[in-house]
């Protein structure tokens, strides 16, 4: 099932090589190996955007990974410089959704992906409403 693309609310770029340990016998990057670029893609965008994960967890909160899909357009291998984009998409739900598009260094893009988070208080148990930190977040840079 497609899902349709939504506008996104902050926008980050970040830069990342490919290593040796994350291709495969063919110098292809390997399919798993994307799944950590999203995740520095997300980590870059939280420490620019005061919402990484020790934000999240100071706040008494964390914030798993409960939705992933990757769409692969075309390979990159070692040595390649790859430009992540992180696009933060705003939801009313209590939920974190970022859209990717990565890039080759000739501007092509690589794949396209999305990932939803979701928060758990401090016993673990999902969080229905939007924790108040996140609210004064979005309001911190005009989301909502």
């Amino acid at each position: 099932m497609k899902r349709k693309t939504k506008t996104p609310s902050l926008i980050h770029r970040t830069t990342c090589k490919v290593r040796f340990s994350e291709v495969d016998i063919m110098n292809i990057a390997w399919h798993g190996s994307y799944v950590k670029y999203l995740e520095d893609g997300r980590e870059d965008f939280g420490n620019r955007f005061g919402i990484g994960y020790m934000d999240i967890y100071h706040a008494g909160y964390k914030a798993p990974v409960v939705d992933l899909k990757i769409e692969y357009k075309k390979a990159v291998g070692i040595g390649d410089t790859i430009l992540v984009e992180t696009r933060y998409v705003h939801t009313e739900a209590a939920k974190i959704y970022f859209d990717y598009i990565v890039y080759n260094e000739e501007g092509e893009i690589v794949i396209t992906a999305y990932t939803i988070q979701v928060f758990l208080d401090g016993k673990d148990q999902l969080v229905l409403q939007n924790p108040e930190f996140y609210t004064e977040w979005k309001k911190k840079w005009n989301i909502i």
